[in-house]
């Protein structure tokens, strides 16, 4: 079993949509850049919805992200996990980000998607619970993770729901 911790969010002062996974996978870990498997839809589908080449540098596509609004983090701060899979992580290891905080200095976020059930799950679990009224009430939307250990949804009908991002706030 691994202690594993997550990066720094990607963002900018006027995000007004964040994007969180649950916890970077090992290929992601080792790169240190989010969604770095070579088979995650990530990269490809913001190519697709927000004209970012998924071949750029990733501080490029990053700050490319980033001016379109949309913020990336993971809701998982440090865990312990076995693999890459969100099923391997160690429930009374999770320990969420500092997301008031994050929230606060980012006040234009008026919509939270998830990468996936995990994300979603973890939140529901141990981060909404916590917020004070006025961020838990932010709007949330589970989006079909884009983990290659999804390979159940097919990408098309994963890009037309990822679809919800483009829209600003």
């Amino acid at each position: 079993m691994s202690y594993i911790h997550s990066f720094p969010p990607v963002s900018g002062p006027g995000a007004d949509r964040l994007i969180l996974g649950s916890m970077p996978g090992k290929a992601s870990l080792a790169a240190n850049q989010y969604y770095a498997h070579p088979r995650n839809l990530f990269w490809p589908i913001v190519e697709t919805l927000f004209d970012i080449r998924a071949d750029l540098p990733y501080a490029e596509r990053c700050r490319q992200l980033a001016e379109q609004g949309v913020a990336l983090w993971d809701v998982l701060r440090t865990c312990t996990r076995s693999s890459s899979l969100d099923s391997d992580i160690l429930e009374a290891s999770i320990v969420p980000q500092d997301f008031e905080g994050f929230l606060r200095a980012h006040p234009r976020i008026g919509v939270i998607f998830f990468n996936g059930a995990k994300a979603e799950s973890v939140w529901r679990r141990h981060v909404g619970p916590t917020l004070p009224a006025d961020l838990a009430a932010i709007p949330t939307s589970r989006l079909p993770s884009t983990s290659p250990a999804n390979a159940s949804i097919p990408y098309p009908v994963k890009l037309r729901q990822w679809r919800a991002v483009t829209t600003p706030l």
